[in-house]
């Protein structure tokens, strides 16, 4: 039997991710990446790459986000467009239990498309330029508990079908590696 993961773009691409400038900043969550994939791939586990609502929607030069500003009916709309034809793999799949075994859906807490648990939620809006209060309104961003955009739409969609309770919905975050490694089975 084929274990399916359908998996957030930047699992498999983290080309498609917002340009970091803090070095470092992101090493715990790409050892919990790299080790996250070597057991996938060892343990023969097939891997769907979701698209990057963001990276298609804003291409490589776009500025970091908050899902409070892509929390509207516009980017939603897209994210669903994006996701439609997914859906209907994921239901192809669940069509021959004798041969796949969908295993879940991982997306990468943190994130304000992707988040699954913890998102990244601030007070972002407006022009940068002559702004006084730049800073504070910069310093409003902050982890929260709460999906992503795009992840809170993969879980609208599954509900929609039938599908949420079948079809696990866990993510990549460094601080709980348990939850995306969980998904892999066996003493990952």
């Amino acid at each position: 039997m084929q274990k399916i993961i359908f998996t957030a773009h930047c699992l498999l691409n983290t080309a498609s991710k917002v340009v970091l400038f803090q070095e470092g900043e992101m090493a715990a969550e790409e050892a919990l990446r790299r080790r996250f994939l070597s057991e996938a791939i060892a343990r023969g586990v097939q891997l769907v790459q979701l698209p990057c609502p963001e990276f298609t929607l804003y291409g490589a030069r776009r500025w970091g986000h908050v899902s409070d500003q892509f929390d509207n009916p516009f980017f939603r709309d897209h994210c669903r467009r994006l996701l439609r034809p997914f859906l209907l793999q994921l239901r192809e799949y669940l069509r021959f239990p004798e041969r796949f075994l969908v295993v879940g859906i991982v997306g990468i807490d943190g994130s304000p498309s992707c988040g699954v648990d913890y998102t990244s939620r601030g007070e972002w809006h407006g022009s940068f330029g002559g702004r006084q209060d730049l800073g504070e309104v910069l310093a409003t961003a902050r982890l929260a508990t709460g999906r992503g955009v795009f992840m809170d739409e993969v879980g609208r969609m599954l509900a929609e079908e039938g599908l949420a309770e079948v079809v696990p919905v866990v993510s990549l975050y460094a601080r709980e590696p348990e939850k995306c490694l969980g998904l892999l089975g066996g003493d990952a």
